[in-house]
């Protein structure tokens, strides 16, 4: 008679759930080390494995279950140090096609961050089959074959019989791209990592500046700037079509995937790895987790690898994307009052700004024959004394139509000041000002 399956017993069910998990581990257990055969594929397999494994004994109540807690960490740590080498093995392969200048240095950090990885599996691999004996799971007595995990780079490469250029790109979704891009650029900036940090400080910010949650919200940005690139941009892939628009996307296709390993990292580190419980069982399984993956070498390559490039290329990439923006914008000029009373001193100068920098296309103050960066707080203000002097009272803004029309609404409320110089609420539209 076939068994149902409230018929099979919790052990049953564990060594089923634990087969392609415990074949893996006896497989990486058969090499002296990682090179070559950590490829995607056998990350892969151990994400899902880990995975299911780690969910059915959730379901279980492993949590709670001194016997079954350890067992249970360990899955969680391989499921997700596994994703974080599945990313850092996606950008090693794609690197040579991101075509970013000067990635020597980045490549060889990127190396030295999977070798972690994958040595950091590699020794949990014998724990987690002894751990499993001591609960009578039964190890697999097959092993893999090598050959199922071969890595995804061949010597030939498909014919290239799909014209992707960018005959009906839409301009709109280029511009609306490249503004957004932009956008996360300046808010990523100001987490300011442009220089490798000691551990100590690292530890200061992890997790009260940087965290899971915070790195999650960056990388669903840029996920949805990369979605949006591929569905109304450009289907095809990296080799052809239009090289200004394809290095745009590489650049945040490789922070992408940056963010993506961070918030595994970070995940891994502030679940796993950050003390926050009296009780002894899981003091335990932390001090055995660290001495498995060494708690400041995480953090280093979170912050001294990930966050360090992921700044470093959404940095670097602004010029290109200014200049895909600038290109593709829609012009115009208004001409408007300036500032009553006070002209364009600090506040109204500054409101101007912001919205250019919000929009991110070019945007000039003409005042005669002179122009000035109307992105530019001090540029604007040289132009408020050249207006004054020769008592101007109307200026032509000119540039990105998106912007000029809402300098035009700036204008009307008198640029957010009464006749005192004291600020205004500003209409509905300039909410993102306030």
């Amino acid at each position: 008679m076939q068994k149902t399956t409230c018929d099979i017993t919790f052990s049953e069910k564990v060594r089923i759930y634990s087969y392609d998990y415990l074949k893996s581990c006896k497989y990486i257990c058969g090499y002296d080390s990682p090179k070559h055969i950590f490829t995607k594929k056998l990350f892969s397999t151990l994400i899902g494995s880990s995975q299911i494994l780690e969910d059915f004994l959730d379901f279980h109540g492993a949590k709670n279950n001194k016997d079954w807690f350890f067992y249970r960490e360990l899955a969680a740590a391989v499921r997700h140090l596994s994703l974080g080498g599945y990313s850092q093995k996606h950008i090693l392969n794609r690197l040579v096609f991101y075509d970013l200048p000067n990635t020597e240095e980045f490549e060889e950090q990127s190396e030295k961050t999977l070798d972690f990885v994958t040595t950091a599996i590699m020794k949990m691999a014998p724990v987690i089959l002894d751990e499993a004996k001591k609960l009578n799971i039964s190890i697999p007595e097959e092993n893999f074959d090598p050959d199922l995990f071969p890595g995804v780079l061949t010597s030939e490469m498909l014919d290239y019989d799909i014209d992707d250029e960018d005959k009906d790109q839409q301009k709109e979704n280029i511009v609306k791209i490249a503004s957004d891009f932009l956008n996360i650029t300046e808010n990523f900036d100001q987490l300011g990592f442009f220089e490798p940090y000691e551990i100590n400080e690292i530890k200061k910010i992890i997790p009260d500046t940087i965290n899971e949650v915070e790195i999650r919200r960056y990388e669903m940005l840029v996920h949805n700037l990369q979605s949006s690139f591929d569905t109304y941009v450009i289907h095809g892939g990296y080799r052809f079509g239009n090289r200004k628009l394809k290095n745009l996307r590489c650049y945040f296709s490789v922070v992408f995937h940056l963010l993506q390993q961070i918030g595994r990292f970070l995940h891994f580190y502030e679940r796993h790895l950050l003390p926050r419980s009296y009780k002894t069982i899981y003091k335990k399984a932390r001090k055995n987790l660290a001495f498995l993956v060494d708690p400041d070498t995480i953090l280093d390559r979170t912050i001294n690898y990930g966050l360090y490039y992921a700044c470093h290329f959404l940095s670097d990439g602004k010029e290109l994307a200014r200049k895909i923006l600038n290109e593709n914008i829609e012009r115009g000029s208004i001409t408007v009052g300036i500032p009553m009373k006070l002209g364009f001193h600090s506040r109204p100068s500054l409101l101007v700004a912001r919205i250019v920098q919000y929009f991110g296309g070019q945007v000039e103050l003409c005042v005669g024959e002179d122009r000035f960066d109307a992105s530019s707080v001090l540029d604007i203000q040289w132009a408020g004394g050249k207006i004054q002097k020769e008592n101007i009272t109307k200026v032509k803004f000119e540039g990105d139509l998106r912007a000029l029309k809402d300098i035009e609404i700036l204008a009307s409320v008198n640029y957010g000041e009464d006749s005192m110089g004291k600020g205004i609420p500003l209409p509905k539209e300039l909410k993102y000002l306030r």
